[in-house]
């Protein structure tokens, strides 16, 4: 699908009739508040160094980590890293099972699916096409992970049409531009790699008449990410724009986390803000499958493809694609942007 000149068609959410069972939840033992609380960077650590006895790590309203664990002793070990230890039942092996699953059975082009800490369950959403034998497939495939898969209706088409921040244009699309990015004294622009498949040249006005600079590197799909060369490094600036008269300055990269707020910049609905809803997600496009994406309740629209996703002055992610609008609200999915950093040798400044 293009990313440009349409906005997203609004539909009813799909009814998703039946019963999941969730996983218990207990509360952790109560033990004395550690010295200081653990980074989201630290949290993810604990997550990655007790392996299949944890399950994913999210901050709560007040902000702190929260990991979830699934025995005593690895809660004891969270509480003293200075996160908040959850007991659940169903361990990260249980978890990437369940994900398996979905990934065999359940590839359909209106699906995406993501790990819910909080919950302790693999969520796969259908969006307004998966009706009929599509969505018994889905049913199918969830009930097969005895209760660690529960499925959610997604408002409107899962769609790449949501072509940080300035218009950049090439043949005849319009998406937004990323983060512009160096190496050396080589400067280049970051957008979505379903833009940078559209065409080789790219300019700052609609009229096609201001060079920007010329495609390096493209990937999609699989990922969404791609990279243009300027032509004029004078182009470049290290900052998003926030559709006010004024500027982000933007200063670094990092990885985002449940739970964390967020904004985007974009150039046809400008700056929307909102928060982290899961990371590693995976979505079905019409066009192909992207992996490991960061999803959002931000809403977006035809246009603002490629765009930032950034939390102060860290970039996060590239806008990919989602459903619903900025009328109506929607869900909004966006690649990583540390990933084609470093595929690339490059960085924000």
């Amino acid at each position: 699908m293009r990313p440009t000149r349409s906005t997203l068609r609004r539909a009813a959410a799909v009814a998703v009739a039946g019963t999941l069972v969730t996983g218990s939840l207990l509360g952790a033992p109560a033990q004395a508040a550690p010295a200081s609380p653990a980074s989201p960077d630290a949290a993810a650590g604990l997550v990655a160094k007790l392996g299949d006895r944890a399950a994913g790590t999210y901050a709560d309203a007040s902000g702190k980590m929260v990991v979830t664990v699934t025995d005593t002793a690895a809660a004891r070990q969270v509480h003293a890293a200075g996160a908040v230890p959850k007991l659940v039942t169903r361990g990260a092996n249980q978890l990437k099972a369940a994900t398996s699953e979905l990934e065999r059975s359940a590839k359909i082009p209106g699906t995406a699916w993501w790990t819910d800490a909080a919950t302790n369950q693999v969520v796969v959403s259908v969006d307004s096409t998966v009706t009929g034998a599509k969505l018994e497939r889905v049913k199918a495939a969830a009930a097969r992970t005895g209760g660690a898969v529960r499925i959610e209706a997604e408002a409107g088409t899962l769609t790449t049409r949501i072509s940080g921040g300035q218009a950049i244009y090439t043949g005849g699309y319009r998406c937004s531009l990323g983060f512009n990015v160096r190496s050396g004294s080589t400067y280049y622009f970051l957008t979505a790699g379903h833009c940078t498949n559209l065409g080789s040249t790219w300019y700052s006005n609609s009229g096609q008449t201001s060079v920007l600079g010329t495609r390096a590197g493209t990937s999609f799909p699989g990922n969404d990410y791609g990279i243009v060369r300027h032509s004029n490094s004078a182009n470049a600036a290290g900052n998003v724009y926030l559709y006010n008269g004024s500027y982000q300055d933007i200063t670094s990269a990092g990885n985002a986390y449940v739970g964390q707020s967020v904004r985007r910049s974009g150039s046809t609905t400008g700056l929307r803000s909102g928060s982290v809803s899961a990371t590693n997600a995976t979505v079905n496009y019409a066009e192909g499958s992207v992996s490991g994406l960061i999803r959002t309740n931000v809403c977006a629209e035809g246009g603002d493809s490629g765009g930032s996703l950034f939390s102060g002055t860290t970039a996060l992610g590239l806008t990919s694609g989602g459903s619903g609008n900025c009328s109506s609200g929607g869900t909004t999915y966006f690649q990583p942007v540390t990933e084609p950093l470093s595929v690339y040798g490059v960085s924000v400044f």
